[in-house]
């Protein structure tokens, strides 16, 4: 201890600076044949990601909370008392509402529900206690109405009602290709202005993330559409503050946390920049809603920790009131028990974890500043660039044509297998009996398309699962177990993720063996598995031993190396090999039938 009772922490090491933690980190790559960008990252929006941040990685002053430019939290006290847990119902079922908000649920969200059924549906609700936002769609100016007159009629008094009308007719163009209808909007104006804490514009960032967008890109079409609705109330009369008080922003949170706790943040940072501009500055009202894009049907379980992780990052980024979408959501109709798990997942972050106790307690963090620096920056470019091209709603082909160019990188990446999907792409069970639940209403479409990350390999599960027998590669495995595990598991993966059974040999010593092995699994399509040693004594052999068996195509998990049996080789699979592609002609090879006319 020193004299002064503090500990000096490290004070016997010399301090290290950035050259000399690169020089060893380039010295450990070196040893691998890797070098040193193989530890950046680069996000859709081109932003390079540092495998280390320090001091030097400058970032703007992120201010305090509840002052401008509001990147730490829109209110001084962040969300120290918990943020609105906010459940959504897509079906007119008073109990379930009722059960919702005995047990944790502080607002509902009423997405396409009849207009005619709101007055039932919350009956029992104290509506001066609990929030209501409502989500009609096209459809909003009647359920705006609607919802206005139930407010209207109950004893509540017109400063207590809480919640947003829900208007959003950008969206609605967004969603399904046909003119927003401003005029609608103006009308609802004239009604919601009798409760004055009540907002009537939902400003929904959801369609342009669940087109495949970016972050930067749902941030920036959102903030143009945001500035469009303020050039529109005003042009209607309001006054700029007026105007930017009947607005509340709706996000995506995904699994990425960092990418999350950024968007947020940074999200605010630009609407303070914009209303600073318009001469109102004020915070943010954020929705954020776990993403749609990233569910899966195939196992859905893996589902409630993506939405743990979309949470906890929209949490610590500071939104204001959170919506964790139900674990079956991508596959119908949410039950019991996966609307009780959706809100018991705020609710341990909420109540066990004290994810609330801190204000941004991400704050201070040079990476945390830094990312969502790149991502203010990235995302103020491109609502730039909207704004150039005459602003929403004229805009929207450009749009669509940025958010359509980075789903195809981002499939391309999905489809390699970069972009992993755990259940799906990675690690899926083919064993595990399906979640059925009631189909959801038919969505809107004909604007901004709807795609989930999962799409494309779950379609070839799909196909698997409805052919006359289970389609199946034959792994034939070379050599003792140590040999061929590793290989082996990784393409009883692959070839998994596409509904495809593997059948192996085991340990095997002879080729004899293996191709007895394969007759009796009754495939058409072999993978050779194994070591570099046993594919140089065996592979060539083995394949075509197998040929003469019966099997139609040939692969080897492996690289091609140049060796002499590379010859009788059809396809190689590998670690970041074009695995859906790989997946979709050995299925179309596999249900083809054979050259003797018999189905496989």
């Amino acid at each position: 201890m020193e004299p002064s009772g503090e500990l000096a922490l490290a004070a016997e090491f010399p301090a290290p600076d950035r050259e000399q933690w690169l020089d060893l980190v380039r010295g450990v790559l070196r040893k691998s044949g890797a070098d040193f960008g193989s530890l950046i990252t680069t996000t859709y929006d081109d932003i390079d990601v540092q495998p280390l941040y320090t001091a030097d990685d400058r970032a703007p002053d992120a201010g305090f909370p509840g002052l401008a430019p509001f990147t730490r939290a829109g209110r001084p006290q962040g969300s120290v008392d918990g943020w609105d847990v906010r459940q959504q119902h897509r079906v007119a079922d008073r109990d379930a509402v009722m059960a919702d908000l005995e047990n944790g649920v502080t607002s509902l969200w009423l997405k396409g529900l009849d207009p005619a059924s709101y007055d039932d549906v919350l009956a029992d609700v104290y509506l001066d206690l609990a929030p209501v936002v409502v989500d009609a769609g096209a459809d909003f100016h009647r359920a705006g109405h609607a919802m206005l007159r139930v407010w209207d009629q109950r004893p509540v008094l017109p400063g207590e009602v809480r919640g947003n009308v829900g208007a959003d007719p950008l969206g609605v163009q967004a969603r399904t290709g046909r003119p927003a209808d401003l005029a609608a909007l103006t009308d609802l104006l004239g009604k919601a202005r009798e409760f004055p804490a009540l907002r009537v514009v939902v400003v929904d960032g959801l369609p342009f993330h669940e087109a495949g967008g970016s972050d930067a890109q749902e941030l920036g079409a959102s903030l143009a559409a945001g500035v469009a609705y303020l050039r529109h109330l005003t042009d209607a009369g309001l006054g700029v503050a007026d105007a930017v008080r009947l607005l509340e922003f709706r996000y995506a949170a995904t699994a990425d946390q960092f990418l999350t706790i950024a968007k947020f943040r940074a999200a605010r940072r630009l609407w303070a920049r914009v209303t600073e501009v318009a001469g109102a500055p004020a915070p943010q009202l954020q929705h954020a809603v776990t993403s749609p894009a990233m569910m899966t049907r195939r196992d859905p379980w893996v589902n409630m920790l993506r939405t743990t992780v979309a949470c906890f990052g929209a949490g610590l980024g500071g939104a204001d009131a959170v919506t964790v979408l139900p674990f079956d959501a991508a596959i119908g109709l949410s039950d019991d028990f996966s609307r009780r798990i959706a809100r018991n997942t705020q609710s341990l972050l909420l109540e066990e974890s004290k994810l609330a106790g801190v204000i941004d307690p991400a704050g201070g963090s040079w990476y945390v500043e830094r990312l969502t620096d790149d991502l203010a920056r990235a995302a103020w470019a491109w609502f730039r660039e909207i704004e150039a091209a005459g602003g929403l709603p004229k805009a929207f082909d450009l749009v669509a044509d940025r958010i359509a160019a980075t789903w195809e990188k981002r499939r391309a990446n999905l489809a390699d297998r970069s972009d992993a999907i755990t259940g799906v792409s990675e690690f899926p069970n083919l064993a595990e009996p399906p979640v059925v639940r009631a189909p959801h209403p038919e969505e809107p479409g004909g604007g901004l398309p709807r795609v989930r990350y999962a799409q494309d390999f779950e379609a070839l599960r799909d196909a698997a699962d409805a052919a006359p027998e289970r389609p199946r590669v034959f792994l034939a495995t070379l050599g003792p177990v140590a040999a061929h595990t590793a290989r082996a598991t990784f393409a009883a993966n692959l070839f998994q993720a596409g509904g495809i059974e593997t059948p192996n040999a085991g340990a095997t010593k002879t080729v004899e063996d293996v191709v007895e092995r394969f007759r009796e699994s009754g495939a058409r399509i072999a993978c050779l598995c194994g070591s570099e040693k046993s594919y140089a004594e065996l592979a060539g052999p083995v394949a075509r031993a197998l040929r003469d068996a019966g099997a139609e195509r040939i692969l080897l998990a492996g690289k091609e190396s140049g060796s002499p049996f590379d010859a009788e080789i059809d396809e190689h699979v590998f670690l970041g090999c074009p695995a859906l592609h790989v997946l979709e002609h050995t299925f179309e090879a596999l249900v083809t039938p054979t050259s003797s006319g018999v189905q496989p």
